[in-house]
């Protein structure tokens, strides 16, 4: 930026300057006469391009920018339903009407059967509530990950379906 360019000539390019190739002198001469900065753009090329502008507001747009990026995008939230192997109908229906809930308003919903002590023996059982509850709730989000058991937990991973 300004003094600390090392070229001799430099390929200027912006607003109100008539584009061309200059000697650093008359280069920096065009910027100070426009009261901005001389600011080196690309530095590999030959000769290296330079921009005639205001530096300090160059940052600021760019700041905003990012900024408005950030706020754009989505934060995923992901909610955890926790079953047992034998999760009675009414407790089910429950869990469900949270899950649909939690779909509706954009979260991921991680379902989990918790297998305790010699329970892991009806690993079909939980198998069989997962995907139940997968099928039931297959109008407002989409299976992302099939159930899998990791250790005493076997986890089913619902993502929202996109609104049209």
């Amino acid at each position: 930026m300004n003094e600390r360019i090392r070229a001799k000539e430099v390929r200027v390019v912006g607003d109100n300057v008539e584009n061309g190739i200059y000697t650093i002198q008359q280069a920096q001469k065009l910027a100070d006469d426009l009261e901005l900065d001389l600011v080196e753009i690309s530095p590999t090329a030959e000769p290296p391009v330079c921009k005639i502008l205001d530096y300090s507001k160059f940052l600021y747009q760019q700041k905003k920018r990012l900024k408005e990026q950030k706020a754009k995008a989505t934060k995923v939230v992901v909610k955890e339903i926790r079953f047992g192997p034998q999760t009675d109908d009414h407790d089910y229906n429950f869990k469900l009407k949270h899950a649909q809930s939690f779909l509706q308003e954009g979260s991921k919903v991680k379902a989990y059967v918790f297998f305790k002590g010699r329970s892991i023996l009806f690993k079909e059982q939980g198998e069989v509530l997962l995907l139940r509850f997968a099928n039931d709730l297959e109008e407002l989000g989409k299976v992302e990950q099939m159930p899998v058991l990791e250790g005493k937990r076997m986890t089913i991973m619902l993502s929202p379906k996109k609104k049209a």
